[in-house]
């Protein structure tokens, strides 16, 4: 049976050192997911405010679409990126 601590255990291309994968494709999926996560839970929220408006008792269309376009606005100035600075 092999000795898993003998130096025969671990080939040399297969030693991982600490921060020398690529990691672009991570840093972007996570992005991407971030702001799906984001912009989808903005949209949700502004859906179901104005579904609830406009079907609750004594509701409106209107009202509704007042609260969507707010709730849209105010969400999307508040979770826009900061803009990067330029030194």
């Amino acid at each position: 049976m092999a000795d898993p601590h003998t130096a025969d255990a671990h080939d040399s291309h297969d030693a991982y050192a600490h921060g020398t994968q690529e990691i672009s494709e991570q840093v972007a999926t996570f992005s991407l997911f971030q702001g799906l996560a984001k912009w989808g839970s903005l949209g949700l929220a502004a859906v179901l405010a104005f579904l609830t408006i406009w079907f609750m008792p004594g509701g409106s269309f209107m009202a509704g679409a007042i609260v969507f376009v707010v709730m849209v606005a105010g969400g999307g100035f508040f979770l826009r990126s900061p803009k990067s600075e330029a030194h």
